[in-house]
């Protein structure tokens, strides 16, 4: 029998959380998921620093979740992969849904557990 991680890419998704596990970058891909756009248009749309930007997307390329192309001076970033997009959605639809009940348990309810 497989490791649990390596059979199933748990390690492989834990890293993708750690990457996500950030409030500006959670915002930083939501703006380049609307477009692709330029440090200097997420640095004014943000308000967070140039270097700050600059920081949050190298590690965001590093986890392949943003690719880069260079035209000139500026450089323009994109979604590696729409799925990030759809990631990101539901964890926002998740906390924004009404607490369940902690001591019902969802899967006994005849509904198809999450």
């Amino acid at each position: 029998m497989e490791p649990m991680d390596a059979e199933s890419g748990l390690a492989a998704a834990a890293q993708l959380f750690k990457v996500l596990g950030n409030e500006s970058r959670l915002a930083l891909l939501r703006l380049i998921g609307e477009e692709p756009r330029t440090v200097g248009a997420l640095t004014a749309a943000t308000g967070l620093s140039q270097p700050l930007v600059s920081q949050h997307l190298r590690t965001l390329r590093q986890g392949g979740l943003v690719t880069a192309s260079r035209s000139g001076k500026e450089v323009t970033y994109r979604l590696a992969d729409r799925h990030v997009t759809h990631v990101i959605a539901d964890a926002l639809a998740h906390v924004q849904e009404p607490a369940s009940d902690p001591d019902v348990d969802d899967s006994t309810q005849g509904g198809t557990p999450s």
